[in-house]
């Protein structure tokens, strides 16, 4: 009943920029954290960035001071501007968000999307 849907993902050459989006639809009545995830092959998934219903934002250090996070709360939309993007920036990247139904409060991924940073 809820679905989330990342779109901007891509091939970037090192130095470019992304503009990832999330788009979190069906029986909502509110959603308090949102945040981006990634994850690379044989390793575990890892925090990037998150940001809380007040605006409150939170980085990984690797993505400190590159990477921004933002909320359109009208929009149930998530985003992650990515800036002076490296090589290693490489992943999968998700977004969840914790959403409040009318039953539950439950956390929700979306299914992802590639990022690629490479000349």
């Amino acid at each position: 009943q809820v679905q989330l849907v990342e779109s901007g993902g891509g091939l970037v050459q090192p130095g470019g920029s992304l503009r990832l989006s999330c788009v979190v639809s069906g029986r909502i009545r509110s959603i308090n954290n949102m945040g981006w995830y990634r994850q690379v092959p044989g390793k575990e998934r890892e925090l990037v960035a998150t940001i809380n219903s007040d605006g409150g934002t939170l980085y990984a250090d690797s993505v400190k001071g590159r990477f921004g996070i933002s909320r359109d709360s009208a929009k149930n939309t998530v985003y992650l501007q990515m800036n002076s993007l490296k090589p290693e920036d490489t992943a999968v990247y998700y977004c969840n968000s914790d959403v409040l139904t009318s039953l539950t409060l439950k956390t929700y991924w979306g299914q992802g999307t590639r990022v690629t940073v490479s000349s």
